[in-house]
């Protein structure tokens, strides 16, 4: 079942996560829409993070699932930015990917069926 988690990035210019090479690039909402949901999408981001890990062998392949019909939009909100994702994706695969791309500076807001 699909679910519809709202994303809130209260200060976008610190939406990045510890590993540049794997953080957000973008600095407007399209952009980083567009970017959470090619790592919903696509296994290319789970791959790079599992790349850089001491044992990649040992990486639980669960984290590594992919929703090629994960949808994401974005948009600005005075000094905020607003990220709707509608996946069928575990929050837990979720969160990872959000961690990854934005760090620490996110906000779950909201998540619902669908």
């Amino acid at each position: 079942m699909a679910s519809r988690f709202m994303i809130r990035l209260s200060d976008p210019a610190l939406a990045r996560g510890d590993e540049p090479g794997l953080s957000f690039q973008s600095s407007g909402a399209e952009g980083f829409a567009g970017e959470l949901e090619a790592a919903l999408r696509t296994p290319a981001l789970f791959e790079r993070w599992k790349g850089m890990q001491d044992e990649p062998d040992d990486v639980e392949d669960a984290l590594g699932v992919v929703d090629p019909d994960a949808r994401v939009t974005g948009q600005q909100r005075d000094l905020k930015i607003e990220l709707e994702a509608r996946t069928s994706l575990p929050g837990s695969v979720f969160r990872h990917r959000m961690r990854l791309l934005a760090g620490s500076h996110w906000e779950l807001v909201d998540v619902r069926a669908g």
